[in-house]
C-alpha cells in the first residue's frame, strides 16, 4: 500500500500566503511588465506558486516558467543512483537558467525542503553531488552574485521543516507556527505588508550610508571566544534591504532580511571566531565552528559536531577557505528575538552577524556593475564555487569599525548598533 502525505494547507493561513506571494512580486521582484519570470521550488510549495503566478500575471509578467523539487525524487537518487552519477549535474539547465538571466528574465526560489533530507545518506555521495553542482551551476550563479537581474528568495512552511523546527507538537500545529514564523519574519502578518517594507528598507538604507560615509578599512569583532580583524575590499561598499540591480531594477534579494552587508578584503582577515549558531549545510549540522585566519585564509578548522563536512567544505576551491561576505545584524532582530533555529540560512543569517565563506557579490563595490572580475579580485573580491553564511554575532559582540589611520569608531556594543 502507498502512503501518501497528508495535506497541510489548512493549517495555512490563505490571507498571509497571497499576501507574502504579493510582497514577493511587488517588493522582492519589483517584477516590470513584460518581464519572464523563472521559479523554483520544493513541489509542497505548489499553493503559493500559484499565488505568486497569479500576482506575476496581475502585475504584467511575460511566461512564469516553474522547476519543482521534491524530497522523495532526491532520495531515489542517494537509495538507487549508480555511484558515477554523483559526480554529474544538470549543466545543460544552468546553462539555460544563465540565458534566461543574461536576457532579463527575473529569477525567484522558494525555500522549503527539510534542511536535513540528506543527513541519514552516504556523506561522501552528498559531498560528491554537491561539488558538481556547484561546477555546473556556476554560470547561473555568476549572473546572480553579478546582480545582473532582479532576484529574490522567500519561504514555505513544508511538514518537514516544520518537525525539524518544532519536534515535540502535532505536525499539524508544527506547520501553523512555522507559517506563523515565516510570515512574521517575512512581515506579512501585518495588513500593510508593502507599506512596512518600504519604512524596513528606509532604516537599513540608514544604515549603510552612515557605514559608506565611514569608509572603514576593517572591522575589529571581540567577544567570548572571538578577536577577529576582518580587513574590507578596497572600494568595498555597503548594500542592505533594496538594491538596484544591474538591469536598473529595485528589488529586495532577500525576504526576510535585517541585514546590512559588504565584501571583505579576502587577503586581509586575522584573527579567530566561533559559530554563535548551529550551520544546516547539506544535511549536516555543523556546531561550535572554530577557525582560525591567517592573511585571509582559514588555516585551523574544528567543530563539536560537523567536523568532517566542514573540512570537505573548505576545500572545495582555494577559495573556500576565504571570506566573500561580511554582515552586520543587531542580536536584537526579530528573528533573534523568535528564539527559533529555523535550519535555514534564509532565516538563521538574519538572527545574528555573519560572515560568508566563498564567493562575494560584487555589487557590493562602488561602481561593482562596470568592474571585471579580474579588477574585483585585485580589489579583494574572493571567486569561489561556494558561498555559505555562517553565525558569530550575539548579544556579548563588540564591533569597532578602523579607519585608514588607524582611528576607532564604536559600530555595536553588547550585539547592538553603538
Amino acid at each position: 500500500m502507498t502512503a501518501h502525505p497528508r495535506n497541510f494547507d489548512a493549517a495555512i493561513d490563505p490571507v498571509k500566503l497571497d499576501r507574502l506571494a504579493e510582497v514577493a512580486v511587488k517588493v522582492g521582484l519589483q517584477l516590470q511588465p513584460g518581464q519572464d519570470l523563472l521559479l523554483t521550488a520544493p513541489s509542497v510549495a505548489l499553493p503559493l506558486v500559484r499565488k505568486v503566478a497569479e500576482h506575476a500575471y496581475k502585475a504584467g509578467a511575460g511566461i512564469v516558467t516553474s522547476f519543482f523539487s521534491d524530497e522523495e525524487l532526491t532520495l531515489a537518487r542517494y537509495r538507487f543512483g549508480h555511484d558515477n552519477s554523483f559526480d554529474r549535474a544538470a549543466d545543460w539547465l544552468y546553462q539555460g537558467m544563465a540565458k534566461a538571466f543574461s536576457e532579463n528574465t527575473a529569477r525567484l526560489a522558494i525555500v522549503g525542503d527539510n534542511p536535513m533530507l540528506l543527513s541519514g545518506q552516504d556523506p561522501a555521495k552528498v559531498a560528491r553531488a554537491s561539488k558538481a553542482n556547484s561546477k555546473a551551476y556556476q554560470p547561473a550563479l555568476e549572473k546572480i552574485t553579478n546582480f545582473e537581474t532582479n532576484w529574490n528568495i522567500i519561504a514555505y512552511p513544508s511538514a518537514s521543516w516544520a518537525r525539524l523546527v518544532f519536534p515535540d507538537v502535532p505536525e499539524e500545529v508544527a506547520v501553523a507556527k512555522l507559517a506563523d514564523a515565516i510570515f512574521a519574519a517575512s512581515r506579512v502578518d501585518r495588513e500593510d505588508a508593502v507599506s512596512a517594507w518600504e519604512r524596513h528598507n528606509a532604516v537599513l538604507r540608514e544604515r549603510t550610508e552612515w557605514l559608506n560615509g565611514q569608509r572603514f578599512s576593517a572591522l575589529h569583532y571581540t567577544g567570548p571566544g572571538m578577536d577577529l580583524t576582518i580587513g574590507l575590499a578596497d572600494g568595498h561598499e555597503w548594500e542592505g534591504g533594496a538594491s538596484t540591480a544591474k538591469n536598473g531594477i529595485v528589488c529586495n534579494a532577500n525576504i526576510p532580511t535585517e541585514e546590512v552587508f559588504t565584501t571583505p578584503h579576502c587577503r586581509r582577515v586575522s584573527g579567530h571566531v566561533v559559530s554563535s549558531k548551529p550551520l544546516s549545510y547539506q544535511g549536516t549540522l555543523i556546531d561550535n565552528i572554530q577557525v582560525k585566519f591567517e592573511e585571509g585564509r582559514i588555516v585551523e578548522a574544528k567543530a563539536s559536531k560537523g567536523e568532517e563536512v566542514l573540512n570537505k567544505v573548505l576545500d572545495t576551491d582555494e577559495g573556500a577557505r576565504r571570506l566573500g561576505e561580511v554582515a552586520l545584524v543587531p542580536h536584537s532582530s526579530p528573528i533573534s528575538k523568535s528564539g527559533l533555529l529555523f535550519y535555514n540560512t534564509l532565516f538563521d543569517e538574519n538572527a545574528a552577524s555573519h560572515i560568508a565563506l566563498g564567493q562575494c557579490y560584487s555589487k557590493c563595490f562602488v561602481n561593482g556593475t562596470s568592474l571585471s572580475p579580474q579588477q574585483i579580485a585585485a580589489q579583494g573580491g574572493n571567486q569561489s564555487l561556494i558561498h555559505i553564511d555562517w553565525m558569530i554575532g550575539a548579544a556579548e559582540t563588540d564591533i569597532d569599525g578602523i579607519h585608514a589611520d588607524g582611528r576607532r569608531v564604536p559600530v555595536f556594543r553588547k550585539g547592538e548598533w553603538a
